[in-house]
């Protein structure tokens, strides 16, 4: 490390080369990999299959259960669809506009924070056969476990889209 008077500046092995450029590939790769995770999950909302399995964390949530009344079960399904396609399609954009990344991590970090919420709404998370919290069922406490990596993938992206807002 050689400082100077004003500033320090670091050595650039080239470990610590390789390392930039794997951060930056990894990230790469997790963007696209939110973004296929992302538009698979919205398509799926347009099949009865989908919009029959996410029936009952809907209608248990206090935060979406008022939806059923307004739409349909596929109607509700395929609203959850066209937000969760719409995000993934901001986070393919972060490639053009760190802005608009940005705004696809904001929406994918709330995605997973209300699909997260679920844990505290929706019957049977906790498996009562071995004893309860923090024993969690299969379906659906192990299922909506995984949003909790899905949570804080998005909130890298939405971090690194404020990093490189100017750009």
């Amino acid at each position: 490390m050689i400082q100077t008077s004003d500033t320090m500046h670091v050595s650039h092995t080239p470990l610590r080369e390789v390392g930039v450029r794997l951060e930056r590939f990894v990230l790469g790769m997790l963007q696209i990999s939110m973004v296929v995770v992302m538009l698979w999950f919205g398509f799926l909302k347009f099949t009865s299959y989908e919009a029959d399995a996410i029936q009952g964390l809907v209608s248990n949530s206090p935060l979406l259960s008022w939806l059923n009344s307004v739409l349909s079960v596929t109607g509700v399904s395929a609203l959850i669809g066209v937000i969760e396609i719409v995000t993934g399609l901001l986070i393919a954009a972060r490639f053009l506009s760190a802005k608009l990344g940005a705004l696809g991590g904001l929406m994918a970090s709330g995605t997973f924070l209300i699909t997260l919420s679920f844990f505290l709404s929706t019957p049977g998370v906790e498996e009562a056969g071995a004893g309860g919290f923090p024993v969690i069922s299969v379906l659906p406490g192990q299922f909506l476990l995984k949003d909790l990596v899905l949570l804080v993938v998005s909130l890298w992206i939405f971090v690194d889209g404020l990093k490189h807002w100017d750009e």
